[in-house]
């Protein structure tokens, strides 16, 4: 149903954001745990500041992907949560300012002693906005946010057994990530000192993780009866295990050394945990308020899923080739290994019948716009969003192809 599009949406971008961002604050998270480990304070700051660099501003795309589209398709839901939960959601806010002006002030400083303080700054603020973020997400689940203009409680909405153990849940799981993600990093790096390091703590955060999961669900056996009801039946419980499942063979694959598909297990496992969640609730979005009864109007529906398919011929291809590029090491820096051999693209790869594949974007970006704008919505429509997602897939593979030197 149309309706229940724009939500699937939101959950994407709540599974991505949760999985990108939270690495980040992750990252800032053990800039404040540096030590301890055989690599030095410094180095360990270094590079979880590097692993960040590229990819730190382009995560909160999502975020605001996801208010967007929650205001805009679902506006008396999204007026209910951001009126009674403006407290956690104000604390979130300072947190990724505080978060973004941090990192970019450490970098002028020269001082000592000025850069110590900036890093607590940067990483007390990692901290607070995974934490707020996770109350949030507590508070929907639990049914404490009514339908209405600030008709639940601003202070025990968010504040309460089940919220607190979920708002725990969103750093533990970000450190998780982080550490599994930078471990990966040092791997790629040849930085066996790092490595090690990073394994440890991957795997002692992963461990933490699972062990709040369990409290979180023991919690809402007491605290959310839907919730736990939810989460034990049908695609809850498929969700669940799927979440411990991947968890464990995260652990498995990091304990082995193999970096790269732990990473990808890692991601699945935290993404789960979102999809677990919207099953358990689904079809209500607040309580007395089902997904169908927030929905806004059918044209306002449509108009959404269409701004959406479109920005993804231009978001989606440019985010996966900067992590592509990322990832791939083409912009580590000198002092990491880098410099002009690490932007080198090796081998270059042109695919075949390049000029036809970029016609063939083209022409489905202009069938695709044209049949949205043009055309009454029906079957019309499906056959214009495809045309719209097969431009992006053609316009990815014309972005991550490399071809030789003039």
């Amino acid at each position: 149903m149309l309706v229940d599009v724009p939500v699937a949406f939101i959950l994407i971008g709540l599974a991505a954001y949760t999985v990108l961002a939270g690495a980040d604050f992750g990252a800032g998270f053990w800039t404040l745990l540096a030590g301890g480990g055989q690599a030095t304070p410094e180095q360990t700051r270094d590079h979880a500041r590097h692993a960040m660099g590229p990819v730190w501003e382009a995560n909160h795309v999502w975020l605001i992907f996801v208010l967007v589209v929650c205001w805009t398709a679902y506006p008396v839901a999204y007026a209910s949560i951001v009126s009674t939960l403006a407290v956690p959601l104000l604390i979130a806010a300072v947190g990724i300012i505080l978060r973004g002006a941090t990192y970019a002030l450490r970098s002028q400083l020269d001082d000592h002693r000025g850069r110590r303080a900036v890093e607590r700054v940067f990483a007390i603020s990692s901290l607070l906005t995974p934490f707020a973020m996770g109350t949030i997400a507590g508070a929907i689940a639990t049914g404490r946010v009514p339908v209405g203009n600030a008709a639940g409680s601003l202070v025990t909405s968010w504040l309460n057994p089940m919220s607190i153990v979920v708002g725990l849940l969103g750093v533990a799981t970000s450190t998780y990530l982080a550490a599994v993600y930078l471990a990966a990093d040092a791997h790629r790096l040849g930085e066996d000192t790092l490595v090690r390091d990073f394994r440890h703590r991957a795997l002692w955060s992963g461990l933490a993780t699972g062990a709040l999961a369990g409290i979180g669900l023991v919690t809402a056996r007491f605290a959310a009866r839907a919730l736990w009801h939810g989460l034990t039946t049908g695609w809850g419980l498929a969700m669940l295990i799927a979440s411990a499942v991947a968890g464990v063979a995260t652990l498995a694959l990091v304990w082995r050394g193999r970096f790269g598909p732990a990473r990808v297990c890692a991601a699945v496992a935290v993404a789960a945990i979102v999809g677990g969640w919207a099953a358990a609730q689904r079809p209500t979005f607040l309580p007395g308020l089902t997904v169908a009864q927030a929905a806004a109007s059918r044209p306002v529906l449509i108009a959404v899923v269409a701004a959406v398919a479109i920005g993804a011929v231009v978001l989606i291809p440019a985010l996966v080739l900067l992590f592509g590029l990322f990832l791939g090491g083409r912009l580590d820096h000198a002092d990491h290994g880098g410099g002009p051999a690490a932007l080198d693209p090796g081998v270059p790869h042109r695919p075949p019948h390049r000029r036809l594949l970029s016609a063939f974007a083209a022409a489905c970006f202009v069938g695709g716009a044209g049949l949205m704008l043009l055309t009454d919505p029906g079957p019309t429509f499906v056959v214009a969003v495809a045309a719209l997602v097969a431009c992006a897939v053609c316009t990815f593979v014309l972005a991550t192809a490399h071809t030789p030197d003039a």
